[in-house]
């Protein structure tokens, strides 16, 4: 396979008080160009944070991030910035937190490109981001309108048309829809899947909805408490799930007919500190199927099936009867 991005061993801590918070710990994935890969876990399993460190908003504590083969993590940040910024960027959350609320919508689309092309004339560089705005479906009328004047869709697609001027081939989505209505996100993840058509783009889609990263991803990873505990193809993770978490996730989804009733899994206990946590399976407290190996022993994330990894002591018990 052409993988773009691949991620060896990669971790980033942080220094607090009471020791290291094990933020992102040992996570290894790759991202095959062209196509999404979706991040999904609770609020607080490192989504967020494994996207910064790929972007080099945040420093890896060690490990690599190959971009093309070349390890980007390792790199000053001058190289970095010099030589890399501008073919990975990111779609943040929140719109309007991400916008500066002094600019106007032209000026924002505007920005990176003169920041990043100063050999562009002040003319090249508005004709650029009036591509980008048309390109985003950003009516020209928009053009001296400010943030807050604007839906939260609109604001979205001031995003993406700044994160797309600079012509980048990987973007981390940093959970680009959870702010907007149902009807808005639609329409925000049917312009992202066009631009990839268009483009040849690569994403990492990070998000806590499981509905929205079906519809959108080629492949999942699953994060728990920084480490990734199953990755595989998003169709094989909707029908044949393995981790015990992966499965209470599942259950979460709400079924839109009153009359189908649905087992959910409900997890107990407490969640393991990621504070210097111990050598054992971070999911153990939570887990109904625990036994003594799991509070002893750190599971390794291993190849199950073709595709399809898990980290689990017991996962063959979980392999769905019937599946190849």
């Amino acid at each position: 396979m052409d993988h773009l991005i691949e991620v060896k061993n990669l971790k980033k801590y942080f220094s607090t008080p009471r020791g290291e918070l094990h933020a992102v710990d040992n996570v290894t994935l790759n991202i095959e160009r062209g196509k999404t890969i979706g991040i999904v876990g609770e609020s607080g399993c490192g989504k967020s944070t494994l996207g910064k460190t790929l972007m080099r908003l945040h420093d890896a504590t060690s490990g690599e991030v190959l971009y093309n083969g070349t390890d980007i993590a390792g790199m000053p940040i001058k190289e970095f910035k010099k030589n890399y910024r501008s073919n990975i960027q990111m779609i943040f959350q929140d719109p309007y937190a991400s916008l500066d609320p002094r600019m106007n919508v032209l000026q924002l689309v505007e920005e990176p490109i003169r920041v990043n092309h100063k050999e562009f004339s002040k003319t090249e560089v508005t004709k650029k981001a009036q591509e980008m705005m048309e390109l985003v479906g950003l009516a020209a009328r928009l053009e001296s309108s400010y943030p807050h004047e604007l839906d939260g869709g609109r604001r979205q697609r001031i995003g993406i048309a700044r994160a797309l001027s600079l012509d980048p081939d990987f973007i981390v989505c940093d959970e680009p829809v959870s702010a907007l209505d149902v009807s808005i996100q639609a329409q925000i993840l049917n312009l992202l899947q066009d631009l990839q058509e268009e483009r040849g783009l690569t994403f990492m889609f990070i998000t806590h909805d499981m509905s929205v990263v079906k519809h959108i991803s080629d492949d999942i990873a699953v994060m728990y408490l920084g480490q990734v505990i199953e990755k595989c193809p998003a169709k094989e993770i909707f029908k044949n799930t393995i981790h015990p978490y992966s499965q209470a996730l599942l259950s979460a989804i709400p079924i839109p007919n009153v009359h189908i009733s649905k087992q959910r899994m409900v997890l107990k206990g407490e969640l393991t500190s990621p504070i210097d946590p111990k050598k054992c399976c971070r999911f153990a407290e939570r887990c109904p199927y625990a036994e003594d190996k799991c509070r002893a022993e750190e599971p390794v994330l291993r190849e199950l099936k073709p595709g399809h990894a898990a980290a689990c002591h017991y996962a063959e018990k979980f392999i769905p009867q019937g599946t190849p």
